[in-house]
């Protein structure tokens, strides 16, 4: 084998452990994701979360962010506290960002622990983005008490009164108020009132 050809071998070699190392990243990214949007979802903390599976709240932490590669067996046990299966958890990335259009008929619903309906229109993984219709029926909401994660959120009323506490503070909101806030901060949302509440949201992975 001539130097050419050793060298060519070497540089196919880096640019295929590259290529390896970033298709790895992005997949441990996508489950994150994937992880955390069940789990707020269902309108559980990570600590909840890590009563219920037995993964520590610093690994579903670092699993949530991308920054760990959680085993099988942790995955089977965190799926199975969501209450999904495990192949839920690693769904293509790229499939929502390739349709454009998704119908009302098309989105999934949720009921979360708290018994408010979150139908998911938009999930774009990989850019950490989701889009869901959230129904609060009367005297529900996230959590009984504030809550604090990664990301960021943006909510829009569309119908009814909602409460949204940030930090300690109250916001009542009413049809067609919008809200903007760092998930990092203290909050918790809820209707206190006798209707039922539609909102619009937006939770991003990251500030």
């Amino acid at each position: 084998m001539s130097e050419s050809e050793t060298e060519l071998n070497i540089d196919t070699g880096a640019a295929l452990s590259g290529e390896l190392a970033e298709a790895t990243a992005n997949t441990l990214a996508a489950i994150g994701v994937r992880i955390r949007e069940l789990r707020q979802g269902r309108g559980l903390t990570l600590q909840e979360l890590a009563d219920v599976s037995g993964v520590s709240t610093s690994m579903l932490s670092l699993v949530e962010r991308g920054r760990a590669s959680p085993s099988i067996g942790s995955l089977i046990v965190i799926a199975s506290a969501l209450g999904v299966a495990m192949s839920d958890l690693l769904v293509n990335g790229t499939e929502g960002e390739e349709k454009i259009v998704v119908r009302a008929s098309e989105a999934r619903t949720v009921e979360t622990a708290q018994h408010v309906v979150r139908r998911l229109m938009r999930e774009d993984r990989s850019r950490g983005v989701s889009v869901a219709v959230n129904e609060y029926a009367p005297h529900t909401g996230s959590t009984e008490h504030p809550i604090t994660h990664d990301g960021f959120e943006y909510g829009f009323v569309l119908q009814g009164e909602l409460t949204v506490e940030v930090d300690g503070t109250k916001h009542v909101l009413r049809q067609g108020d919008l809200i903007a806030y760092s998930s990092r901060r203290k909050h918790k949302i809820w209707n206190h009132g006798k209707t039922k509440v539609r909102t619009l949201w937006f939770n991003l992975g990251r500030e």
